[in-house]
């Protein structure tokens, strides 16, 4: 297949930016936002983390069903949802971060409603999104290249928001101003980001069914052991990162006394995710996606270690340990959206029907799951040890953040490498299903997967050592 230009790849990253104007803001800033500036408690904010993400994951498959079932012939599956549904999404972050003093109940309630609507709208953007990166090319160097481009538009915009955002989250500071003025821009920007992906990154994978059915998208899930071991290990790695996430702000400013590295952390990450998406598609081909993703969980893990056993007073080291852990997420969140993409060759080659939808639906689903866990942990982390908003914290308090910040993360972390381990969809077999598709294509048998129902056919795909040893 034909090499992706520069423009379609720097577009396709345009839309993850646009998509972190959103998710980003509110992984970072939504937990501060409701307990020091909306005036919920953290224990009820950690509720409504884990009840909104949940229903958010839910929100993921019913997204992933719509666009298996949906098909344009002018724009292709995937583009109409990020066209007409980008608008509303944005409209709705300005609303979750705009809540009103109704009381205790009408508070809590607003923010429920406002959030989960967010949450909606961001799955039906998201998932068609997420989808097309498959749908773009099939050569493993260049969807690298596409998860590279992903993580510099995601990490563009958490650095801005770093940098220029977090040093604002001070107590006596105007924050409803803030995010109501910071949420209006993003509207404006995120429509022209979106846009910018629409008109530049386009579906070049042959698709033998345009509409799928329900029947065919759960027989791809109930075949599909790949992607099944890919989404559990990423539930894992995920409630570690967003417990890390939504106390990171904490830790800087209430445990290390030193808000002001936030954007010297931030700026690490924009030069570290430069660095990665310039060698990751080159280290890729030279160990494999796996092996990538394992060395890269085991980098994280080191550093949630050294956040968790560093006293506060050890500014220094406990900032390395946040650089390290920065690394390690950076490389797996590059590597990750490459092997959900191999999932979806693997599903059509068992059943004959390419169903990007439902497959990234169920990934993002176990994703946000994940989300929902981490963000509810950090809460309840921050709830035991007895934070209280604007004032100097305890050290119950302190150590309840270490462990959202450090512990979590690096237990959470380990438990998804040792079900990475029995990943078998390595990059040599993923080649050789490749091979077999194409062969099935060009040489006109009925569509039917691996096995054919009814035909007796079993596919040739050679068992050769390299495909069958883990990369």
């Amino acid at each position: 297949m034909k090499k992706l230009s520069k423009l379609s790849i720097v577009g396709y990253g345009a839309g993850d930016a646009a998509n972190n104007l959103a998710f980003t803001t509110a992984t970072m800033f939504l937990l501060v936002y409701y307990t020091d500036v909306a005036g919920i408690s953290a224990a009820a904010a950690g509720t409504l983390l884990l009840s909104v993400r949940i229903f958010d994951a839910f929100a993921d498959v019913f997204a992933g069903r719509v666009v298996d079932r949906t098909f344009s012939k002018r724009f292709g599956k995937f583009r109409p949802f990020i066209m007409f549904g980008s608008i509303p999404l944005l409209l709705l972050s300005v609303a979750t971060f705009s809540v009103p003093q109704l009381g205790e109940s009408g508070t809590l309630l607003y923010a429920y409603v406002t959030y989960a609507a967010l949450g909606l709208a961001y799955s039906l953007v998201n998932i068609p999104y997420g989808s097309l990166a498959g749908a773009m090319t099939q050569d493993p160097g260049e969807r690298a290249k596409l998860g590279s481009a992903r993580m510099v538009g995601a990490l563009l915009v958490g650095s801005a928001l770093g940098i220029f955002v977090a040093p604002l989250i001070k107590p006596g500071a105007d924050l409803q101003g803030t995010f109501t003025t910071i949420t209006l821009v993003f509207v404006a920007i995120g429509a022209a980001l979106y846009f910018f992906t629409v008109l530049t990154a386009k579906e070049r994978v042959h698709r033998a069914v345009p509409n799928v059915t329900l029947k065919q998208s759960m027989d791809t899930l109930r075949t599909n052991k790949p992607l099944l071991m890919l989404c559990l290990s990423s539930f894992f790695f995920l409630t570690g990162y967003l417990a890390l996430t939504s106390v990171q702000l904490y830790y800087l400013r209430d445990v290390l006394g030193r808000l002001d590295l936030y954007p010297v952390l931030s700026i690490a990450q924009l030069v570290l995710t430069f660095v990665l998406a310039a060698f990751m598609p080159r280290l890729v081909r030279a160990i494999g996606k796996k092996r990538v993703y394992i060395y890269s969980s085991l980098v994280t893990v080191v550093g949630g270690t050294i956040i968790f056993f560093t006293p506060a007073s050890q500014v220094w080291i406990g900032f390395t340990g946040l650089l390290i852990s920065v690394v390690g997420v950076l490389a797996v969140n590059i590597v990750v959206w490459a092997l959900e993409a191999d999932t979806v060759e693997y599903g059509e080659w068992k059943t004959g029907v390419r169903t990007e939808g439902i497959t990234y639906a169920l990934f993002s689903f176990t994703r946000k799951t994940g989300q929902a866990v981490g963000g509810a942990l950090a809460a309840y982390a921050l709830a035991l040890g007895g934070y209280k908003s604007g004032a100097t914290q305890s050290a119950e308090a302190v150590f309840g953040i270490q462990v959202a910040a450090g512990a979590l993360p690096a237990i959470l972390t380990i438990l998804a490498v040792l079900v990475m381990t029995k990943y078998k969809l390595t990059d040599a077999l993923h080649a050789e299903i490749l091979t077999e598709i194409r062969a099935r294509r060009e040489s006109g048998a009925p569509d039917g997967g691996a096995s054919a129902p009814g035909s007796g056919r079993t596919a040739s795909v050679p068992a050769a050592p390299s495909a069958a040893t883990p990369n």
